[in-house]
């Protein structure tokens, strides 16, 4: 095995041990497809690392998230960044990720200067916005705020991946002024269902992302939402968010459907989340359990949508047709 195939093993490891849903869409991915998406994920999970890391007190995840963003401009070396992550715990998958920041922009390097540029471009933006939004967290009072947040984080992975797969097949890229604000529309769809599956979690480690105007349609405070006694209220809370997220997965629909039918890899890997997400929907619509613990897909779940997908993804005419049975299934009705 080559230095370069053994990189693509080493970082393809490291994706399974921080995502194994995403790694399941990124090994469908065709060649350098596959490869770039793959290095940008992580190089995402570096910014989210930052973000997210229950350990690091805000100040210091702001300050990392700008140093972040000056390595990516090529201001300042990633050893100062990867020498101030020492303290952190080396043996949670996701702190390793963090601590391999250096490998990860060498090796980018080596892709073609357009992918580079496209990569660096839009997880500088995400690093950055992440950093704006833990200045001006943790709370969320509009809705417009939730998408603006959604965007920084979601919309412009969606913006990357447009990017590579235009790169890859001239006929996408004949179509990119009009896959761009569909990609944003299909990150923003993920985001929301991941804000929906993570409430009380993200709660418990003091981030609200459903906005205070939910609440108070709702009749309930940020701290009154989990308690047993509003479940109620809280049902209305969870279904405004299903309705909202199914909005956006329309979108991300439509993005999948512009794709050219013989890019079934490229489809599927986008088909996947987008369908995970849906079921996950069907299963949150008027369950309790998204306040109260969480709501998770089964494995035959995740199985079923992939196999079926695979035999049928092909027709868009069957896409849609399946996408309205799953969200059928959870007494949703699609808003059109």
């Amino acid at each position: 095995m080559n230095q370069q195939n053994s990189s693509i093993t080493n970082y393809a490891k490291m994706l399974e041990s921080v995502s194994r849903t995403f790694t399941l869409s990124i090994k469908q991915l065709p060649g350098i497809v596959k490869d770039s998406i793959m290095l940008a994920y992580l190089l995402l999970r570096v910014s989210d690392i930052l973000e997210d890391n229950e350990v690091m007190e805000p100040d210091r995840k702001v300050r990392l998230l700008y140093l972040w963003y000056e390595i990516l401009a090529g201001k300042k070396s990633v050893k100062v960044l990867t020498d101030q992550l020492n303290d952190l715990d080396g043996n949670d998958p996701e702190v390793q990720v963090a601590q391999n920041a250096e490998v990860l922009v060498n090796h980018l390097q080596t892709f073609p200067k357009e992918i580079q540029e496209s990569i660096t471009k839009h997880v500088s933006d995400t690093t950055e916005g992440m950093a704006r939004w833990q200045v001006q967290g943790p709370y969320i009072q509009t809705e417009a705020e939730m998408d603006d947040y959604m965007h920084e984080v979601a919309g412009r992975v969606g913006y990357l991946i447009t990017d590579v797969f235009a790169y890859h097949s001239p006929k996408i890229k004949a179509k990119k002024e009009e896959l761009m604000p569909l990609s944003r529309e299909y990150g923003l769809a993920l985001q929301t269902v991941n804000i929906l599956r993570g409430m009380k979690k993200d709660y418990e480690r003091g981030w609200v992302f459903t906005p205070q105007e939910f609440l108070d349609e709702a009749g309930v405070s940020r701290d009154q939402l989990f308690l047993p006694e509003n479940q109620h209220k809280a049902l209305q809370v969870v279904n405004k968010l299903t309705e909202k997220a199914e909005r956006h997965l329309r979108y991300g629909l439509e993005y999948i459907a512009a794709f050219p039918t013989h890019q079934h890899r490229i489809r599927l890997a986008c088909m996947w989340p987008l369908f995970f997400a849906v079921k996950t929907l069907a299963l949150s619509q008027n369950n309790i359990n998204v306040i109260m613990s969480e709501v998770k897909m089964t494995r035959d779940d995740v199985k079923d949508i992939m196999s079926t997908t695979f035999i049928k993804g092909w027709s868009n005419k069957w896409l849609k047709k399946y996408y309205d049975q799953i969200l059928a299934e959870g007494g949703i009705v699609p808003v059109n």
